[in-house]
């Protein structure tokens, strides 16, 4: 997309790789450094000069988020330029649906209504939703608090293993205890029984998700990035393929390694299922291939961009300039679905390790032998690394997450 003459205040919430990769496709295009709100300041936003990051305590959660937005509204409310609030994270996307009403005086907020966004973030009602819309899902038992506390014995239907999982992923941040994961795979009674008694003895009072476990390593997984304008009309889908995942317990479905795919069925099931639920803005579907019915099942939607999204910018889609050219230029009415990929010969292979991790972790298949080539032919990129914003500091921040991913894979990878 083109940079246009006309201005505009982008405001990111988040220091993560999410926020530099939406931050770095904004620089990349129009030139200018993007303010960032975080209640911490994260690694890939350190050291940088395209992120002007302010840090706020307690600034994750209400009330602090709220009192603090009321007071920067009072910042930008002189700006005549639209100001777009986007964030970067599931808290801060929460966040900015709930209070939606309070903000968009000042602040353009590209995210739908609170009880939709409740609804999706929610993966027993996202489930239900799939099967009104004919979309695939693994199948699925509901784990509850009232279950676990009745004292009878939970029953599995599914044999083992079997994936367990947070219904509630933004409650879930804050609940903590030795062995907590993003989501688990189960592999034995005692370890269901073990999991399900800590989580909710340490807080957690949402449901689990419990499920059919899909055989297959990481190259069977699909992820799904979208952008739907304000008009509920799907402008942007772009598939990718990852090829490897961080093994590390706190960062499980994590991508580290993403090819671009091309796949109409996903894209039209998807499309369908977004327009006619009247969503708006941006969201991110992780999907996964069974072999034993040939079909893609999805897992969840995420109502925000990912920490692994610079893939679609890294292939030639800016993918923060979408919500600038449909709030700011008013550019993508009269514009059909792109429907990214097509060309095999254009792609790029976006890394969040070194091309010596990957190649030493990721299963031996076609996927992998491409990417190995399009390594060789430099076409590859990651987030962090921009030659745009390239210092002594940041090179030495580079070496150490990757020294530490090494350490990493070499004490929590298992093939699968």
């Amino acid at each position: 997309m083109k940079n246009q003459k006309v201005d505009f205040t982008p405001v990111l919430l988040g220091s993560d790789f999410n926020a530099y990769g939406m931050a770095r496709s904004l620089y990349e295009i129009y030139r200018r450094p993007v303010k960032a709100y975080a209640q911490t300041q994260l690694a890939p936003t350190r050291f940088t000069k395209i992120v002007d990051l302010e840090l706020i305590p307690g600034f994750s959660e209400d009330p602090v988020w709220i009192n603090t937005m009321k007071k920067l509204k009072q910042r930008y409310a002189d700006h005549e330029e639209p100001v777009i609030l986007i964030g970067c994270g599931d808290g801060y996307a929460e966040l900015i649906a709930k209070h939606k009403a309070e903000l968009e005086d000042v602040f353009v907020c590209p995210y739908i209504d609170y009880d939709l966004l409740k609804k999706l973030n929610d993966k027993e009602n996202f489930y239900k939703m799939c099967d009104q819309y004919d979309l695939p899902y693994p199948k699925t038992k509901i784990i509850s608090k009232a279950m676990y506390e009745s004292g009878d014995d939970i029953e599995q239907p599914f044999g083992y293993p079997v994936a367990l999982k947070p219904a509630n992923s933004v409650e879930w941040l804050d609940i903590h205890f030795e062995g907590r994961k993003k989501a688990f795979i189960i592999k034995s009674e005692a370890e269901f029984k073990s999991v399900v008694a800590k989580s909710y003895d340490n807080g957690y009072t949402s449901d689990f998700i419990l499920q059919d476990f899909i055989p297959g390593d990481d190259s069977n997984m699909r992820t799904l990035n979208v952008y739907v304008d304000r008009h509920h009309k799907v402008k942007l889908m772009c598939l990718g393929h990852p090829l490897l995942e961080d093994p590390a317990p706190a960062a499980i479905g994590n991508y580290v390694a993403i090819i671009p795919e091309f796949d109409q069925d996903i894209y039209n099931r998807v499309q369908t299922f977004l327009e006619e639920i009247n969503f708006h803005g941006y969201a991110n579907f992780d999907i996964k291939y069974d072999t034993r019915d040939n079909s893609y099942k999805l897992f969840e939607i995420n109502l925000r961009t990912g920490r692994s999204s610079f893939f679609v910018t890294l292939n030639g889609h800016h993918l923060a300039d979408w919500v600038v050219q449909d709030y700011v230029f008013d550019s993508l009415n009269d514009k059909p679905t792109l429907y990214a990929n097509k060309d095999q010969s254009q792609y790029f292979l976006w890394l969040g390790v070194t091309p010596q991790i990957f190649e030493k972790y990721a299963k031996d298949n076609d996927s992998k032998r491409q990417a190995i080539q399009m390594i060789s032919e430099g076409r590859y990129g990651d987030t962090f690394w921009y030659a745009k914003d390239k210092n002594i500091k940041r090179f030495a921040l580079y070496k150490w997450m990757m020294h530490n991913y090494a350490k990493s894979f070499k004490r929590y990878f298992v093939e699968k």
